[in-house]
């Protein structure tokens, strides 16, 4: 594990951020909604479901996972809408709640789901079993419905003990490899050590920081839909 995970482990044991990310105005979404809306013609339609990381927490509605990931897609030629599933103190639980709904009311099938949630999860100090069994249910909805995801991964602070680490922090490459999913293993990963790209909480990325994230995350969107688009191809 890169020092890098160490260091956001100790960082969040300090500040706590991600549980008190629930008080994060509405209007984020509701702004980051209006944006994407814009795009009212697109090939693909990938959803972005998380928690304050995904939500765009304290940013501009250009700024966040959502509205850059969707630029860097159409910059290479792949012309998708990201829709921001994000809701700021989302837990596993909460997040398996509001999946079916969220998938009800899409104007389309997506063609992808990227999914991170269990930051909450181990802030709280919610069994890993639990956070586990979430997961596994919203990936086998997602199975169900024959909707590609990939999964965007968690660490565990290091306070919460060897055990715990390592059943929370397993979970993740367990599920990417049972489901077959894409895995970029940990969302904050060449960000949270920068100051520079973080806010001032120290736990979510800024603009610059969410830029460096879809660095990493883009390409295998980008790969995740080309091999999406070759399935279909192919029957």
């Amino acid at each position: 594990m890169s020092r890098g995970f160490w260091l956001y482990g100790a960082l969040i044991v300090a500040i706590q951020g991600l549980v008190a990310c629930g008080s994060n105005p509405v209007a984020e979404n509701t702004a980051q909604a209006q944006e994407t809306a814009k795009v009212q013609k697109y090939d693909r339609l990938v959803v972005a479901f998380g928690d304050s990381l995904y939500a765009g927490y304290r940013l501009a509605p250009n700024e966040g996972l959502a509205p850059q990931l969707q630029a860097a897609l159409q910059a290479d030629g792949i012309n998708a809408r990201v829709h921001n599933a994000g809701v700021s103190g989302d837990t596993t639980a909460a997040g398996k709640t509001r999946l079916a709904f969220v998938l009800d009311n899409l104007e389309r099938k997506p063609d992808l789901v990227v999914l991170g949630l269990g930051g909450n999860d181990m802030l709280r100090g919610i069994k890993p079993a639990e956070t586990k069994a979430n997961m596994v249910a919203m990936l086998d909805e997602l199975k169900r419905r024959e909707i590609p995801v990939m999964l965007t991964g968690m660490i565990a602070a290091p306070n919460l003990g060897q055990d715990y680490g390592n059943a929370f922090n397993a979970i993740f490459p367990q599920l990417a490899k049972k489901y077959d999913a894409p895995l970029y293993p940990f969302f904050l990963e060449g960000v949270v050590t920068d100051g520079a790209l973080m806010l001032p909480d120290n736990i979510h990325p800024n603009a610059k920081g969410v830029s460096r994230v879809v660095e990493g995350l883009s390409p295998l969107v980008e790969a995740a839909l080309k091999e999406q688009g070759d399935a279909v191809l192919e029957k």
